[in-house]
């Protein structure tokens, strides 16, 4: 029933969508569509452990992307300052603070 209910509530959507606004490549994905790319990624990596195996050294895994899944950041994570650290974790909470050296 819940598949009848999301392609009748698409159909209805697409009926009030100007055509010329219409962009397939931000519609959401079906079932199928993500159980394909998921599909291809599994066999690229199976091709990439392959390569490793066989001695060479495999390119950079890049996932499949997909609809409403923002593209992984290419820059380094910003790590978390000790202050930050505390509040999540209970057991640094009672650690006392490190000394900072300014250079003076």
């Amino acid at each position: 029933m819940t598949a009848l209910r999301n392609q009748a509530e698409d159909e209805g959507r697409l009926q009030n969508l100007d055509p010329s606004e219409y962009r397939p490549d931000r519609a959401p994905w079906s079932a199928v569509e993500t159980l394909l790319a998921d599909i291809k990624d599994q066999l690229v990596l199976s091709r990439h452990v392959a390569i490793a195996a066989a001695g060479g050294k495999p390119g950079q895994f890049h996932p499949t992307p997909r609809p409403g899944i923002p593209p992984a950041a290419s820059g380094a994570r910003k790590s978390l300052t000790d202050e930050q650290r505390r509040a999540l974790d209970p057991r640094l909470r009672n650690q006392p603070k490190e000394a900072t050296d300014d250079g003076d």
